[in-house]
């Protein structure tokens, strides 16, 4: 399950697609808790608001979660009717730049500004603001920067791919495609 760049696939990355892989049982929870909220609901006519709660918390996690799993497999979103005619030299160019100018200043950002958040939620001992709902709503608070943090470590991983197949010996580059050009 590792990412796709053979002996390039770093330890880090690594290390987290096992966590990914580890935390993806969090989606059959949530079906689990789906479904006990309505036959609550329809079956006993009983209204839940902290298993509702309960569903978004984790949706996010799941979606914080699986936005570094993308992130290691190199599988998120891309413009591809720009990318399916540049070289693969070229796309590292543009992975590389996008990666320094875009990306891990905004990564930085989030994990700087997301940490007070949460040590201020522990603090003042938040918690919903529904009757019934859930306390300790740090918890839910701090799965952003740490998965913003792993986000971070996964992207620094890439830069380091991506640099090396630029800027090393000719080895450390994949072969192109049947096809295609690696000339920039």
């Amino acid at each position: 399950m590792a990412a796709e760049s053979g002996d390039e696939t770093t330890k880090v990355e690594r290390g987290l697609d096992r966590l990914v892989g580890a935390t993806s049982w969090i989606w059959l929870v949530l079906v689990g808790v789906i479904l006990a909220g309505v036959l609550l609901r329809v079956v006993f006519g009983i209204g839940r608001i902290e298993l509702e709660e309960l569903q978004w918390h984790l949706y996010a996690v799941g979606f914080l979660v699986g936005i570094v799993g993308c992130a290691i497999h190199d599988r998120h979103v891309r413009v591809d009717v720009f990318r399916e005619g540049m070289s693969l030299r070229r796309r590292d160019w543009v992975d590389l730049y996008g990666l320094l100018l875009f990306q891990l200043p905004f990564l930085l950002l989030v994990c700087w500004s997301g940490v007070p958040l949460v040590f201020d939620s522990f603090a003042t001992g938040e918690r919903s603001g529904s009757a019934g709902g859930l306390p300790f709503r740090w918890i839910l608070k701090g799965a952003l920067p740490l998965a913003f943090g792993c986000l971070l470590a996964a992207t620094g991983a890439r830069t380091y791919t991506v640099a090396r197949r630029l800027f090393d010996a000719p080895r450390h580059r994949e072969p192109a495609p049947a096809g295609e050009s690696d000339s920039a």
